[in-house]
């Protein structure tokens, strides 16, 4: 491996002659990324990996160069950081600010503190953060790091695009030549990463280029930004020994599973006194398998509280079921635990069980690594059907997956040698359904009316886990938001609360009053049903947008507006309906009178997970034939 002082000197005589350069260059780069305040000059990462005692050793060197573009931002642009833990020791770094009139300035205050995972109470990950001093347009910033990858099972994807435009990003893997790496590039703009090979004194080294690459746009309605940001997983296939012995590391998922499998030898050998007579307490009146598996999973759902704790391996090794009881917490694999040893003592086939969310878009049969997943449940098998436990959601509908994990490939632990890789299936949108009805009064001071709204599938479960969280003085504006329709001068005046013993249906009822929405003009009122306008606003913008879009789940929604005519008026104009279907999504709308009643239906489905961008063109489609409809207004006359 190359000294690193070494290496830090030749980075800055590189970074000079950049400079002088990108000072040329400043105004060009200004015209190409007009709001841009920054960009990545260059972005080079060199991983050599070696063996020792048999076993292979990863070392990296990271280089980092940002060119500032404008005088914005400096109370944000200047601050930096990274991150490392016990799996990615940090070594030697350092950083400085090399200014548009060629000054050195070195970066002498590093904090390092413990870095906050979304969604996890605690674990290992440390995060070192500074300010490059003295940055103006022209001035570049510079990082140098090197880290000990303690675990050559769990390298870590580069990424060659970032939420700034890259002018240069390069990729090294050096490598003995008796060894294997697998490489595979993902994202949009994998075809324009070039790509060499060299061997040289009984070593390889693979090269991977590119340039000019743009900022990647985040999007709320994207999926994680591994679906679509340019990056490369590599990983260690196979190698030979000191002995000429092939090693088989992370070949296939059989290697996978063999690491994931050692992580399970020193637990459950039994069930504790206290597991024991909880779940005979549990099953003693339970008809059959499912009532006893439902038992306990509702169990663990209610008494296990969720803390995602990860230290080091505790982030892969789940803990023992009895110490999981007897804490009354633990995270994903904590509740993986003590639901298999439960269902297990109980008599029900259960197995522990490896998953990725659908933050992650990688499968095992393709990418046997650890990255495919970061989440462990349980699976069970009744009435000829697998049935996924996560114990994380305490509103999870049993039979149902979590949401996220819906579509999702799961590694099954079957036995010590033994696993089964299945498909987590999602719920067909007829499960998922929203209905909601709204009946309206015309009345001299305005509409006034009732609301009954019924949730199921996903959508009850979802309402649950938002009543779960949402204190009492909190209730009302929630319980508002969610009953509003028509204008801003919406009014909620009562509201219930259904049975919430039922996770799979929930039902909300209201009362409210809308001033000025209906017109009465002499003997005329006009009426616009159209309550809910969904959508509006929605249009993609495509083909500037290269990102899928994400839905939680498929769907059915139906509104309908059931409006009673007064007594002495008739209805003197009735519009048409519309129904507009596509092989993305649809909708159709209706106007029907029964008697003294006008009823008004939307319906609306989705029956996607992943919206590509090659069907960005036909959601709008749809979207063009609906706006029209949103301006129809309902007339009714008073009798002569």
């Amino acid at each position: 491996m190359r000294n690193l002082l070494q290496t830090l000197n030749l980075s800055l005589l590189t970074a000079i002659v950049t400079v002088q350069a990108g000072a040329q260059n400043l105004a060009a780069l200004q015209n190409k990324y007009p709001g841009e305040h920054q960009v990545v000059v260059d972005h080079s990462l060199h991983y050599t990996i070696i063996l020792k005692d048999g076993v292979p050793q990863v070392s990296s060197e990271e280089s980092q160069r940002f060119l500032y573009l404008s005088t914005e931002g400096n109370s944000w642009l200047s601050k930096y950081g990274f991150v490392h833990s016990g799996f990615h020791q940090l070594g030697q770094y350092s950083a400085y600010t090399l200014t548009a009139d060629q000054k050195k300035i070195k970066v002498t205050d590093f904090k390092t503190t413990d870095s906050k995972s979304d969604g996890i109470f605690y674990d290992d990950v440390k995060e070192t953060s500074f300010d490059f001093p003295a940055i103006g347009p022209g001035a570049v910033g510079t990082l140098q790091t090197s880290m000990q990858d303690k675990d050559p099972h769990l390298l870590t994807p580069f990424f060659f695009t970032w939420s700034i435009p890259v002018i240069h990003s390069e990729l090294k893997i050096s490598f003995p030549k008796e060894m294997n790496i697998r490489c595979q590039l993902k994202g949009n703009d994998s075809t324009r990463i070039r790509f060499t090979q060299e061997t040289r004194h009984g070593e390889t080294t693979y090269t991977f280029t590119a340039d000019s690459l743009d900022a990647e746009r985040p999007y709320e309605d994207a999926p994680g930004n591994r679906w679509y940001a340019t990056h490369l997983i590599f990983y260690i296939e196979k190698y030979r020994d000191e002995q000429g012995k092939q090693v088989d590391y992370l070949g296939s998922p059989k290697e996978l599973y063999q690491l994931y499998r050692g992580y399970l030898k020193d637990i459950n050998r039994e069930a504790g006194p206290q597991l024991r007579q909880i779940v005979d307490s549990l099953c003693l009146n339970a008809h059959g398998p499912e009532e006893k598996a439902r038992n306990i999973y509702s169990w663990v759902q209610h008494n296990i509280k969720y803390i995602a704790f990860e230290q080091g391996l505790e982030g892969f090794v789940p803990r023992d079921a009895n110490l999981v009881c007897n804490r009354r917490f633990g995270d994903c694999k904590d509740m993986c635990s003590i639901l298999t040893l439960m269902l297990r003592t109980a008599g029900v086939p259960a197995w522990y069980t490896w998953i990725g969310t659908r933050h992650l878009p990688y499968r095992y049969d393709e990418t046997p690594l650890p990255l495919v997943d970061n989440h462990m449940i349980c699976t069970i098998r009744l009435n000829d059907q697998y049935i996924f436990l996560d114990g994380t959601d305490p509103y999870c509908i049993f039979g149902m997956p979590t949401s996220g994990i819906q579509e999702k490939q799961a590694m099954l632990a079957i036995d010590d040698s033994t696993f089964t890789i299945l498909t987590v299936p999602a719920p067909d949108k007829q499960t998922n359904r929203l209905v909601d009805t709204t009946t309206l009064e015309l009345t001299p001071s305005g509409l006034k009316g009732r609301i009954s709204i019924d949730h199921y599938g996903y959508f009850s479960n979802n309402l649950h886990d938002h009543l779960a969280y949402t204190g009492q003085t909190d209730i009302k504006e929630f319980m508002k938001a969610r009953f509003q329709r028509g204008s801003d001068k919406f009014n909620l005046d009562s509201f219930q609360i259904g049975d919430r013993t039922d996770l799979s249906h929930l039902r909300l009822t209201g009362e409210f009053t809308l001033q000025d929405y209906a017109r009465h003009l002499g003997d005329e009122w006009y009426v616009n049903l159209n309550l809910f306008k969904s959508y509006l606003h929605e249009e993609i913008d495509y083909p500037k947008r290269t990102t899928p879009i994400e839905f939680p789940f498929r769907d059915q929604r139906k509104y309908v507006v059931i409006l009673n005519i007064p007594p002495d008026y008739k209805v003197s104009y009735l519009p048409t309906g519309k129904t507009y279907h596509n092989d993305v999504w649809g909708f159709t709308i209706n106007y029907e009178q029964k008697g003294q009643q006008l009823i008004f239906t939307q319906e609306f489905d989705n029956d996607h997970l992943l919206l590509q961008p090659s069907q960005f063109a036909e959601w709008n489609k749809v979207l063009e034939n609906l706006f029209p409809l949103y301006r129809s207004t309902v007339s009714l006359q008073k009798n002569p």
